[in-house]
């Protein structure tokens, strides 16, 4: 199949836009079953009535699986910060407020984050002791069932012409505790290098949510420590220094 334009590149993928349609194309190395799991997500966050992009189907395109949905025209905050850096305070504070209405939104048949979390401490190659303090601390935080988006980056949020807030890429949606989403995303501006970023965005996120800034430090060896099976060796071992310095209480 022919596309109009390669749309963006990211690890064993690669997104094309076609007419009114994107087509997520997974390479031969990509799981089917992470494959069918995020269209699921896309499918069952579309039913809370959040701006983002509609699913229209899942196939097997030129041999290659490949998520269909439909094409937001538009800039993503990232886009807008890296044209505008002046005014990177006014994208920080859209980002927030994209993320207080997901977090207001409730989709109960998500996959619980706390279940998420557990299997991704399992999986790393921590001692037994630092698996067993994390898993406390993990139990330890209050549940919640607010739907999270797993990755929410400036670049997974497009402003239309319209000024409208679509998000994209629901692959690690889960529902479970705000904050925990928040020290996600701070921990993605320090991979970036982006620290003055990552400390702006948790000052807002923290004043518009009202939430206290320790209960959500407390979140970060859980984040760190689940996001450092995957990715590269550098950032696996920067995400591993922060569940080394966490403070087990």
């Amino acid at each position: 199949m022919k596309f109009d334009r390669m749309v963006a590149v990211r690890n064993n993928k690669t997104v094309y836009r076609s007419g009114d349609l994107c087509y997520k194309v997974f390479d031969e190395t990509f799981s089917k079953a992470n494959i069918l799991n995020e269209a699921l997500n896309l499918a069952r966050v579309e039913e809370t009535g959040l701006k983002i992009p509609k699913l229209h189907e899942v196939g097997i395109i030129d041999d290659r699986w490949t998520i269909v949905y439909e094409f937001v025209e538009g800039k993503t905050l990232s886009q807008l910060i890296a044209e505008d850096p002046e005014n990177k305070s006014k994208y920080l504070h859209r980002l927030v407020d994209v993320q207080m209405e997901i977090n207001s939104k409730t989709c109960p048949l998500l996959t619980k984050h706390t279940d998420k979390m557990k299997r991704k401490i399992a999986e790393t190659n921590f001692d037994d002791t630092t698996k067993y303090e994390l898993n406390v601390r993990l139990e330890s935080m209050p549940k919640h069932n607010k739907l999270l988006h797993g990755d929410l980056t400036p670049s997974n949020v497009i402003i239309t012409p319209d000024d409208e807030a679509f998000i994209i890429d629901w692959s690690h949606a889960t529902q479970g505790n705000a904050s925990a989403d928040a020290a996600r995303t701070y921990l993605t501006f320090w991979l970036k290098g982006d620290i003055e970023g990552a400390e702006e965005y948790l000052d807002i996120f923290c004043e518009k949510s009202g939430t206290p800034k320790k209960y959500v430090q407390k979140w970060m060896s859980i984040v760190a420590a689940s996001q450092s099976v995957k990715g590269s060796e550098k950032e696996a071992e920067f995400l591993k220094n922060w569940v080394n310095i966490a403070e087990y209480q």
